[in-house]
């Protein structure tokens, strides 16, 4: 008796083609096989999958339905031989990602570079901007979205830590103009302000504690669309700065910046990754995946 994987994927391709001829010639066998593979599944089934005519032969309703699984097995049947054949290779091949500048650029490349030293043969395209990217429409196989999402089939999103923002200054800068102790004092202050924000961000800076939140006026003097030159405004003691918490740790560890307020939890925002659904996916990005996901992700 025929292989029965064999004999399903020349039953699809019959039914693709409309003919047991036809199916041979792409499958390079005679037209007595093709016919031999679908009887032999007809035959197992107990029940007929195609109406034969002297011109052209048509599925019944089962063939229709038993069509549509087999090219399922048959897919998910590649698949598992696809990843048996990569397991314990080496990644290769390009990774496209897409971050917010300020995580890119702060946080994100230590980690890019890391992985392709460890993996040569790795080519990485990272792409920096804080505008709305869409994965699919311009080929990238990671996308960092900061803010909330709107629900999409055709994407997977995995949740990571929040985007928390901490406020902070120089050390000359609190010297010269004291410590804030609650938010409200920051209306004294000289609060830098990231162009970018829109919306409520933009015009006040929100503070919670003890499940109340306070919410400070963040007009300054100094705006900047850049948080890099904003951050090299706060290091040169010009004034408070609300920093992505992960970009400024170094800063803060060393002493070169002061967490203020610290007994308040600062603004914070959902941060996901996000990338197409495959049946399949590439080693490459699977191994970078899982780099992020150990870092970042808010499960772990």
């Amino acid at each position: 008796m025929p292989d029965r994987l064999e004999s399903m994927s020349v039953f699809v391709r019959v039914a693709e083609l409309g003919s047991f001829s036809a199916a041979a010639t792409a499958l390079s066998i005679s037209p007595q096989m093709v016919a031999k593979h679908i009887e032999a599944l007809e035959k197992r089934l107990g029940t007929r999958l195609i109406h034969r005519t002297t011109r052209r032969h048509s599925l019944t309703d089962f063939g229709r339905q038993y069509r549509d699984r087999c090219k399922a097995i048959l897919a998910d049947v590649a698949d598992a031989e696809a990843q048996a054949s990569e397991t314990g290779s080496e990644p290769r091949g390009l990774l496209r990602i897409n971050a917010p500048v300020t995580f890119g650029a702060q946080v994100l490349v230590p980690l890019v570079t890391a992985y392709l030293r460890a993996h040569p043969q790795v080519t990485c395209d990272l792409v920096l901007s804080d505008r709305y990217v869409d994965p699919i429409e311009e080929g990238f196989d990671l996308v960092f979205r900061i803010g909330p999402l709107t629900q999409t089939h055709a994407l997977l999103a995995h949740p990571l830590t929040p985007y928390r923002l901490v406020a902070c200054a120089a050390p000359a800068y609190l010297a010269e103009h004291g410590t804030p102790q609650t938010p409200e004092d920051l209306r004294n202050h000289e609060c830098l302000g990231f162009s970018p924000w829109s919306g409520a961000l933009g015009r006040e800076w929100p503070f919670s504690k003890g499940g109340e939140t306070v919410e400070v006026p963040s007009a300054s003097r100094l705006s900047i669309n850049d948080w890099r030159a904003i951050h090299q405004a706060a290091l040169d003691g010009f004034g408070i700065t609300l920093g992505y918490e992960n970009a400024v740790a170094d800063d803060l560890t060393s002493g070169r910046l002061v967490r203020l307020l610290p007994d308040y939890e600062g603004p914070a925002r959902p941060f996901h990754l996000l990338h197409a659904r495959e049946r399949r996916m590439r080693a490459t990005l699977s191994g970078f995946l899982a780099r992020v996901l150990a870092r970042f992700s808010a499960k772990s």
